[in-house]
């Protein structure tokens, strides 16, 4: 069994900054990319910031140059540190894995979700 367990969201005021932390855990052969995913009341989950297994990375437009996504592949964790925050970045952030396991191969897992809430 896989999990991936999300640290580091809370309440910050504009312009302040958050680290993220998911950690994934269980009978893991090797991880592929792994990403963090927003999600805010009435649209859609969305790709915040992704990271392939060789660290190269993919951002959305409106977090580039404020967000920065990193990996600890001896920990099996995925980062964000996030700067300058927003309004517009509160939401619900999702760690996302593709992960081999030895039991059932390759599949992408989720994390539970962690609150980023933004003060103006």
């Amino acid at each position: 069994q896989v999990q991936l367990v999300e640290s580091g969201g809370g309440l910050v005021q504009a312009g302040g900054s958050l680290r993220l932390s998911c950690a994934a855990s269980g009978s893991i052969f090797s991880i592929n990319a792994m990403g963090w995913y927003r999600q805010t009341p009435g649209k859609q989950r969305e790709l915040v910031a992704g990271i392939t297994s060789g660290g190269s990375t993919n951002y959305a437009d409106s977090v580039l140059g404020r967000f920065t996504i990193s990996r600890d592949n001896a920990k099996n964790t995925v980062y964000l540190q996030m700067n300058s925050l927003k309004p517009e970045d509160t939401g619900v952030y999702y760690c996302n894995a593709d992960i081999v396991t030895f039991l059932r191969g390759r599949k992408v897992y989720w994390g539970q979700g962690t609150q980023v809430t933004v003060s103006s």
